[in-house]
C-alpha cells in the first residue's frame, strides 16, 4: 500500500514538474512573439528621439496624436484599399472553394480526381515563379494598376487549399441528411445552402481568416502590379509612407500598428473556429 502511495506520489510530482516545463517553454514562445508587438505598440506614443534615446522604456510623454497624423497623411487611404481587397478577395475564394467542394464531395463525374490531383499540384507552387507571366497577363486584360489587379490573383492562388480543406469538412457531414433532403423536395443547391453551408461554419471561418491573413500581408504583387498611391494596399503603401516621413518613426509605427490591429482583432475573436475548424477539416482526404 506504502508503495503504490509512494509511486503515485512519484507520478503526481512528474505530472507537475512536465506541466511546469511545457508552461515555462510557451511562455518564453509567447514572450517572444508578443514583445516585439509591445514594443510597436509603445514606440507608436513616442517622438523619434525619445525612440532612439530610450527604445526600450515607456513613454515619458504619450503622444496619441501619432495616430492621426498617420491616418491623416495618407494610411487611412492605403487602409481602405485594404479593406476593399482583401473583403473581395475572402468573398470570391470562400465562395468559389464552397461550391467547388460541394461538387467534388458529392457527386461523381469523369476526371474528378484529375481535378483533385491538381488542385493539390496548385499548393506546391510559390506564387513568386509565376511572377513575370502573371504580370504580363494583368497588363494584357487591362487590369494592371487597378484593385482586380491583386483581387484575381489572390483568389486564384487561395482556393487550392480552401477548396481541399472544405471539401475535407464537407466529407464528414452525414449522408442520410442529403438523401432526407431529396426525399423532402429539396434540390442540390438547397441542400447546398440549407444543410452544408450551417453545418461547415467552422471551415467557413477558418478559411475566411487563412484567406484574410494571407491578402492583407501580401507585399510582392501590391508593390508590382499597383503603382498609383491612390489603389496601394496598406502593406505597399507603408514603404511609401515610410519615404515621405523621413525619421518621424513615431508616425510610422502608429501606422504599422493600424495596419496590424484589423487581424489581431479577427484572430482573438475567431480563434474557436479557427482551431475547431482546422481540426475537423483534416479529418479526411
Amino acid at each position: 500500500m506504502n508503495a503504490a502511495a509512494s509511486h503515485g506520489r512519484k507520478r503526481s510530482v512528474g505530472a507537475i514538474v512536465g506541466i511546469a516545463a511545457v508552461s515555462l517553454v510557451l511562455i518564453g514562445y509567447f514572450l517572444i512573439v508578443a514583445y516585439p508587438l509591445f514594443w510597436m505598440i509603445m514606440s507608436s506614443f513616442k517622438e523619434t528621439k525619445e525612440i532612439y534615446g530610450s527604445s526600450w522604456s515607456l513613454p515619458t510623454k504619450w503622444f496619441p496624436s501619432n495616430y492621426a497624423k498617420a491616418w491623416t497623411m495618407g494610411v487611412s487611404k492605403y487602409f481602405m484599399n485594404s479593406v476593399v481587397v482583401t473583403s473581395c478577395s475572402v468573398v470570391l475564394t470562400v465562395l468559389l472553394s464552397a461550391f467547388s467542394a460541394y461538387g467534388l464531395s458529392r457527386f461523381s463525374f469523369k476526371g474528378k480526381y484529375v481535378v483533385l490531383a491538381l488542385l493539390s499540384a496548385g499548393m506546391m507552387f510559390s506564387p513568386q515563379v509565376s511572377l513575370i507571366p502573371l504580370y504580363k497577363l494583368v497588363q494584357t486584360i487591362g487590369i494592371h494598376d487597378t484593385h482586380w489587379a491583386l483581387i484575381l490573383p489572390y483568389v486564384a492562388f487561395r482556393t487550392s487549399m480552401t477548396v481541399l480543406l472544405i471539401r475535407s469538412f464537407f466529407l464528414q457531414i452525414p449522408k442520410e441528411l442529403e438523401e432526407s433532403a431529396y426525399l423532402e423536395g429539396c434540390s442540390s443547391l438547397g441542400i447546398f445552402f440549407r444543410i452544408f453551408i450551417p453545418m461547415s461554419k467552422p471551415i467557413i471561418w477558418t478559411t475566411v481568416l487563412l484567406t484574410a491573413y494571407w491578402t492583407w500581408n501580401e507585399f510582392l504583387f501590391a508593390i508590382i502590379f499597383i503603382d498609383s498611391d491612390s489603389v496601394k494596399t496598406i502593406t505597399s503603401g507603408l514603404l511609401a509612407f515610410r519615404d515621405a516621413l523621413y525619421t518621424d518613426w513615431g508616425v510610422l509605427m502608429a501606422g504599422l500598428v493600424i495596419s496590424a490591429l484589423p487581424l489581431v482583432l479577427l484572430f482573438v475573436f475567431m480563434q474557436k473556429h479557427f482551431v475547431r475548424g482546422l481540426a475537423e477539416g483534416g479529418v479526411k482526404g
